[in-house]
């Protein structure tokens, strides 16, 4: 990887992590499943699975993005970086749920954590925040990639 930029190295060894994430999540909800009298695992484990595989071949990409992109790599590193943080906040989240088995809907009134209640204004916080981080973000990188043409 010599030669790469910072956020190009980065994508690539944070979508390793996600899909080897996606790996043990799938052998935690294959376990499961093979427990279940219904033949299931916790809803969140099977989000986290699943979520962890689609954001591999998703931070794949933005390395791609990045390498093509026209801005510095500064910029193209604070772009990945906040993609990463959500991304990797998300998954955790989810790992987080199905461990606690605390909740089938992460949304639904009240927030639950664990034994704890969360804010209903901190989850929203968190979303548009997320919105705002991973959208911006990546919109970013692709007007560099487009401006790069």
């Amino acid at each position: 990887m010599e030669g790469l930029d910072l956020s190009v190295k980065l994508a690539i060894v944070f979508s390793a992590v996600y899909l080897w994430v996606g790996m043990l999540t799938g052998v935690w909800k294959y376990v499961q499943i093979s427990r279940s009298t219904q033949a299931r695992a916790h809803y969140y484990v099977d989000i986290a699975h699943r979520s962890s595989l689609l954001y591999a071949p998703a931070t794949l990409i933005l390395a791609v993005i990045a390498y093509f992109s026209i801005w510095s790599a500064q910029v193209n590193l604070i772009c990945i970086v906040i993609n990463l943080i959500f991304f990797s906040f998300s998954i955790l989240s989810y790992v987080l749920h199905g461990i606690l088995k605390d909740t089938t809907n992460q949304f639904k009134h009240p927030h639950r954590l664990g034994q704890y209640s969360l804010p209903k204004i901190l989850m929203r916080m968190l979303m548009i925040l997320l919105v705002i981080g991973e959208v911006g973000a990546t919109s970013i990188l692709l007007i560099g990639v487009v401006l790069s043409l």
